[in-house]
């Protein structure tokens, strides 16, 4: 008994001397609202983009502590930044990823200046607060602790800050996957893409993307007789658009359940209430007579789950005509698809043209979308584990794995075979219908929650890549 406890306490001993020590929160929480205050002021809007005056900060940042940087770009104002902190070797590496653009402002509807980065009542506003500053700081000031305590690896820690996200990819993911992939070439990566929801002030449930839709348009052209307006036809080229958009809007395309929504489903369950958990469990039944009043509901009431179970059509474009007295003789509208990562695209086309039972309308998909395919990050992963346990200590709730319905960069890193993991900071339920979140009209993150982030981020990274 006396050596068994010996032999334990030695290995307890050993690990702790292995584990490095917490660094000082109050400064560096200091040290992340200062750096993210600057990269938020920086207007890197795409369009048109000039993400270099981000980058140049960073890299200055970064090379103040000894971090050494590369900057690669295909257009010299809009940079990519790779930086690498060098482990032992023994496992590969770990790749932080985040993006330095955001999406345009109309300065007309923000309370706070777009590119103020006010602190108001424990928020950040700004452009680019949750979409993607925040991973961009949260990483950033990752690096810089793990060179300052000198924390031993096995892994190395690449940071890439890309350039492009939000709609110019060929200038930041595609350009380094496909010309500078071995700078960063990983195991695993953990990139925007998740997050945790609060509601009413509470933690309700973390997801993590481990897989997301294909994004594609699908292009519907009616054609008919054109003439005058004054005579209406049955061959008019609009009434028959009209009529397959309804019918295409209406549709409800079959489900397809893979591997993430299944445990989305059966995790929510744990955390709803007895009667959405009934519902949650019902969608997953292989009995269409107790997963079709489920399937319904979601419809109606939750949108984004129903759209997590299949694929996605939504009309979001519809053009014709040029005068007012003049029945045009072709009229388009385009569906926004995002398709199920399972689902074969012809066969899928071929199910709409059968959903629109109209000669006079042709469907055929557009221009492609860039992102491809991927396979599902896997759940019984180390970095999923890591994540998992990380998300139990310091929100102390339920992690859902999430097929994302948008899309993002990693796919373009899951194609090439590196596991990726979406995750972000806690956000309120209620400040997307106050009109604050990514994309919206205002921008805002809680300090606190961005601080808990940066907790979060420090150790889902040590965990993962310190030596063992």
């Amino acid at each position: 008994m006396r050596a068994s406890l010996l032999i334990a306490s030695l290995l307890s001993t050993s690990l702790l001397a292995q584990t490095p020590a917490q660094p000082d929160w109050a400064k560096i929480e200091e040290e992340t609202l200062r750096h993210f205050q600057a990269i938020l002021r920086m207007d890197s809007t795409d369009p048109p983009g000039k993400e270099d005056h981000v980058v140049a900060y960073l890299k200055q940042v970064l090379e103040a502590e000894g971090i050494a940087v590369q900057t690669y770009a295909m257009e010299a104002h809009r940079p990519n930044l790779v930086a690498r902190l060098k482990g032992s070797g023994k496992q590969r590496p770990l790749l932080l990823m985040a993006h330095s653009d955001t999406v345009n402002v109309d300065p007309a509807k923000w309370t706070h200046p777009p590119f103020g980065a006010a602190r108001d009542g424990g928020y950040v506003y700004g452009r680019g607060t949750v979409d993607d500053k925040d991973n961009v700081v949260a990483n950033v000031v990752t690096m810089l602790m793990l060179k300052r305590m000198n924390v031993k690896l096995d892994r190395d820690v690449i940071l890439l800050i890309e350039a492009g996200e939000e709609g110019s990819s060929r200038l930041g993911i595609q350009f380094m996957a496909n010309q500078h992939w071995p700078e960063i070439d990983a195991e695993f990566c953990y990139a925007e893409g998740g997050g945790v929801t609060r509601t009413g002030g509470e933690v309700k449930f973390a997801r993590v993307q481990t897989v997301e839709k294909i994004p594609r348009a699908i292009t519907v052209t009616a054609k008919g007789v054109a003439g005058h307006g004054s005579v209406p036809l049955e061959t008019n080229a609009l009434a028959h658009l009209g009529e397959a958009v309804g019918a295409i809007a209406a549709w409800t395309p079959p489900m397809r359940i893979n591997e993430t929504t299944a445990a989305y489903f059966k995790r929510l369950a744990t955390v709803s209430t007895p009667e959405e958990a009934a519902r949650y469990r019902d969608i997953l039944n292989p009995d269409p007579k107790i997963s079709g009043p489920a399937d319904a509901y979601l419809r109606k009431n939750e949108p984004s789950h129903w759209s997590m179970l299949r694929t996605s059509l939504s009309p979001t474009m519809i053009s014709g005509g040029y005068r007012t007295n003049v029945i045009p003789s072709e009229g388009t509208a385009t569906i926004d698809t995002r398709l199920a990562p399972d689902e074969d695209p012809t066969k899928f086309l071929e199910l709409v043209q059968q959903v629109v039972n109209d000669p006079q309308v042709a469907v055929s998909y557009g221009a492609r979308d860039t992102r491809p395919p991927t396979p599902t990050a896997k759940l019984d992963s180390d970095a999923f584990k890591i994540i998992e346990a990380n998300i139990t200590k310091h929100y102390k709730t339920v992690t859902l794995p999430t097929m994302s319905t948008g899309a993002t960069d990693m796919a373009f890193l899951r194609q090439k075979g590196m596991q990726c993991y979406g995750i972000g900071p806690a956000l309120d339920s209620e400040d997307g219908p106050k009109g604050y979140g990514a994309h919206s009209d205002q921008e805002r993150i809680l300090e606190s929650e961005l601080h808990r982030f940066v907790r979060f981020t420090w150790d889902a990274v040590v965990d993962l890549a310190r030596a063992k």
